[in-house]
């Protein structure tokens, strides 16, 4: 199933997020797409899944064009997409997902559906089970169960957006099996990444975009150097950061447990000072999200004491903690940090301190226009938050940080990020460590955290099983004590 997209725009108002692009998926093949954030790949691939509709040009199929509307008209010409988040519903089961969407009139239909499911996971090494509720899967096994979905539909074509953003590196490795696995029959494979080692070991070709445009192509064997001036010019600078040593404490928790994830947080005791950046590893769902959440004031625990510059905080809550100097940036950017169906200039005006029952549009405009310049971000004030691309949001978000925090709590900053917007978001957050501040960030990327943090904390199993300074450790080290292996 040959694929061929041809001078595809696409305009978000006065924006335009894809100019003129031109891209062949040949069958048999896994096609990477590499780009910054805001370059337009996630809008062309929404294009190519049917979830968003093209300004002009043509989609053509083996050669003959087409015209479809939605994603479930794609999915029935052999195209799918698989999101960062999958589309799944968290209170049904693994099957019961699995079955969405596909017509069937025989009888005992979970019976059989449940045998076609197993003999496919199996041929995918999927280890999954189909009474299992999806609400308890990691993300890694959410895109396998999505994965799984796209393929009994008929799907051909499959499109990964950020795969192994939040997953773990077995489950990696167990879904570049499988993607090497399908374009072996022929199927083909589009692969939408920011990280260059997975394009490069797994890609036949890949495609650059900048600016929303095609910007170059390169075939296997692949040349990191040319690829990074496909995507940035020139590659970026490192971003150089000097490490403080720690002076008064700013949070401590003593003996605290709570439920939450998939660990919850287990009888935790830790320290964070002033000028100290502090990185949070481990498996998704260890206990390092309930552990942000408890020091936000997002959650209280079942058990044990908090204290915030010596100041006892047991029953407080997020406003208590936000009106002492504690910052939360979450995880979620769209569900959890910004409002759908508003635009910047809306979300200037709900910052606003100021009391009234009117707001003032023309002050919002300005405040947005200057937000959009003082953190570069490609929009207008008009624009709605979800047009955004995600390094775009991230900086909105970033707008927003109080200007003197004391604590910055930080999910996964840079997550889904380019290499560029990944610098420059951490050039703008260090300059809150050499204010005294303390940061303490989760993420998923042990070079990220060897890179910027002063100290590392690992979590397994809802507790802290290591804590050491960056530079005393290396990522073979953290790696098994995220396995356990401390």
């Amino acid at each position: 199933m040959w694929i061929e997209l041809r001078n595809i725009h696409k305009y978000y108002g006065s924006i335009q997020a894809n100019c003129g692009v031109n891209l062949t998926i040949r069958p048999g093949t896994v096609h990477g797409i590499l780009g910054e954030n805001g370059a337009g790949k996630t809008t062309l691939m929404k294009i190519l899944a049917g979830y968003s509709r093209k300004t002009r040009g043509a989609v053509l199929i083996d050669n003959s064009p087409v015209n479809y509307q939605t994603p479930a008209q794609a999915a029935k010409l052999g195209i799918g997409m698989l999101y960062q988040d999958p589309l799944d519903f968290p209170l049904l089961t693994v099957l019961e997902n699995f079955m969405l969407g596909q017509i069937s009139g025989i009888r005992n239909k979970k019976r059989v559906f449940a045998k076609i499911f197993e003999d496919m996971a199996g041929a995918l090494n999927f280890s999954l089970r189909p009474d299992t509720l999806v609400k308890k899967l990691t993300i890694g096994e959410r895109q396998q169960l999505e994965i799984l979905r796209l393929l009994a539909q008929g799907v051909r074509v499959l499109i990964l957006d950020e795969p192994t953003t939040g997953i773990s590196g077995e489950q990696k490795k167990i879904l570049f099996q499988a993607l090497k696995k399908l374009v072996g029959e022929d199927k083909s494979v589009v692969l939408v990444s920011h990280k260059l080692e997975d394009v490069e070991s797994v890609c036949d070709k890949i495609t650059v975009m900048k600016q929303g445009s095609v910007s170059g192509e390169i075939k296997r064997p692949f040349v990191t150097h040319t690829l990074l001036k496909m995507m940035f010019g020139t590659p970026p600078v490192p971003v150089s950061h000097t490490r403080v040593k720690p002076i008064d404490c700013v949070l401590e928790l003593t003996r605290v447990s709570a439920l939450g994830g998939r660990a919850g947080l287990k009888n935790c005791s830790l320290a964070v000072h002033q000028g100290e950046v502090v990185g949070l590893a481990g498996l998704e769902g260890s206990g390092q999200d309930v552990f942000l959440r408890i020091a936000a004031g997002l959650k209280r625990p079942s058990k044990g004491s908090i204290s915030l510059q010596g100041t006892n905080m047991h029953g407080e809550d997020y406003h208590t903690f936000k009106n002492r100097g504690v910052a939360y940036l979450p995880g979620s950017r769209i569900e959890q940090g910004l409002i759908p169906g508003l635009n910047i200039a809306e979300h200037v005006s709900l910052q606003d301190k100021k009391k009234g029952f009117f707001v003032n549009r023309l002050h919002s405009v300005q405040g947005a226009k200057k937000r959009i310049a003082d953190f570069r971000i490609k929009a207008e004030p008009e624009s709605l938050v979800e047009s955004l691309s995600g390094g775009n949001q991230q900086r909105l978000l970033l707008s927003f940080l109080p200007e003197d925090p004391v604590l910055l709590l930080l999910d996964n900053p840079t997550r889904g990020l380019d290499m560029e917007s990944v610098l420059w978001v951490w050039e703008y957050l260090h300059a809150y460590s050499t204010h005294n501040a303390c940061l303490v960030f989760s993420s998923s990327e042990l070079d990220e955290i060897l890179t910027n943090a002063d100290r590392v904390l690992v979590f397994f199993d809802g507790a802290v099983i290591k804590d050491t300074p960056t530079d005393q450790t290396d990522a073979h080290e953290l790696g098994r004590a995220i396995a356990g292996k401390a």
